[in-house]
């Protein structure tokens, strides 16, 4: 009986042993097929790790590359801003203005002015040093004035349309158009002075000066702060690269932003507007109506040398109260 079962286990040994034999010759193939693809899949892996590695290395090295010529880009406009910052010429200022008046006309007419001043107030007897103050306010201040104040009505008409002529370049380099020929359409399509000032950039151009340069050349005409961050985009673009499109859909955000913002700051601040416009004309509307009603007892303010005096030193401290009212409800952003 112990030896029936030792040939049993022998037996058994022997048909477990050449089972595993026959399986080992079938099923090598696989295993090692199995081997060898692990081994391949584990160098691919290393390679695709080592290439991800490359490539951040790669990418990093070229943001690092590429902030440090924006930056620099970035010093060079600032260092030609602050050389175009410098005080105006007269010239300068009708070109912002939009004005084709010669310097030698301008003064001319400024003279004219002053004289036509001059005349009113000797003809309504005045005291000879209101005939001299009125000469250098019509023939001094009066110009000058309208100068700043035609500059600023083209300023604010130029913010009105340069958000929609931004969106236009936009839309035309994400359908393929090259950059001077968005800046075309802007300068035959916009309105003025928008279009006007693009085709001062487009003639620049033409005249050799690289794009760079001449969108630069925008924020002296145009001096606003939209104007710039345009000038600053596009020549860093030129000189670092980039999606011109992507950034400049971002300023065209930015400008509609700022608009909004600057209404909404006006509309805020109109009712302090209102209330010093009140105080400032209040002084004037009561001596208007006491002279109205009693002439004489304003009338020694215009006669006597005393009331000269305190009509001069009146209206120091009212311009001053004025001014100081109208920095207060002015905002700049």
């Amino acid at each position: 009986m112990f030896g029936i079962d030792i040939n049993i286990i022998a037996f058994v040994g022997l048909i477990v042993l050449s089972a595993g034999a026959v399986a080992y010759t079938f099923l090598y193939d696989r295993v090692s097929n199995e081997a060898t693809q692990a081994k391949r899949i584990q160098s691919i892996r290393g390679v695709e790790e080592n290439r991800t590695r490359d490539i951040g290395l790669s990418k990093a090295a070229d943001v690092a590359k590429r902030r440090q010529v924006m930056q620099k880009s970035l010093q060079e406009l600032e260092a030609k801003g602050h050389q175009t910052s410098k005080k105006l010429t007269l010239k300068q200022q009708f070109k912002q203005a939009g004005w084709s008046i010669t310097i030698s006309r301008f003064y001319i007419t400024s003279a004219f002015v002053g004289v036509v001043f001059m005349a009113g107030s000797f003809l309504a007897g005045a005291p000879l040093y209101l005939v001299l103050a009125a000469l250098v306010f019509g023939g001094l201040g009066m110009p000058r004035w309208f100068v700043g104040f035609s500059i600023k009505r083209r300023m604010n008409k130029f913010l009105e349309e340069f958000p929609n002529s931004v969106d236009v370049i936009v839309r035309g380099i994400k359908s393929g158009l090259p950059l001077n020929d968005c800046l075309g359409i802007v300068a035959n399509e916009s309105k003025e002075p928008v279009a006007s000032e693009f085709r001062k950039i487009l003639d620049t151009q033409k005249m050799g000066i690289p794009m760079t340069e001449a969108v630069l050349k925008l924020y002296q005409n145009v001096p606003l702060t939209e104007a710039n961050f345009f000038g600053i985009v596009v020549a860093i673009q030129q000189s670092a690269g980039g999606n011109l499109s992507e950034a400049l859909g971002n300023l065209s955000n930015v400008l509609r932003q700022r608009k909004a913002m600057k209404a909404k700051i006006q509309a805020m601040s109109a009712e302090a507007k209102a209330s010093g416009g009140i105080i400032g004309a209040l002084p004037i509307i009561v001596a208007l109506l006491v002279y109205l009603t009693t002439p004489d007892y304003l009338t020694i303010l215009f006669v006597h040398p005393t009331g000269h005096m305190i009509l001069g030193g009146s209206a120091i401290w009212m311009s001053m109260g004025i001014m100081t009212m109208r920095s207060m409800i002015n905002f700049d952003f």
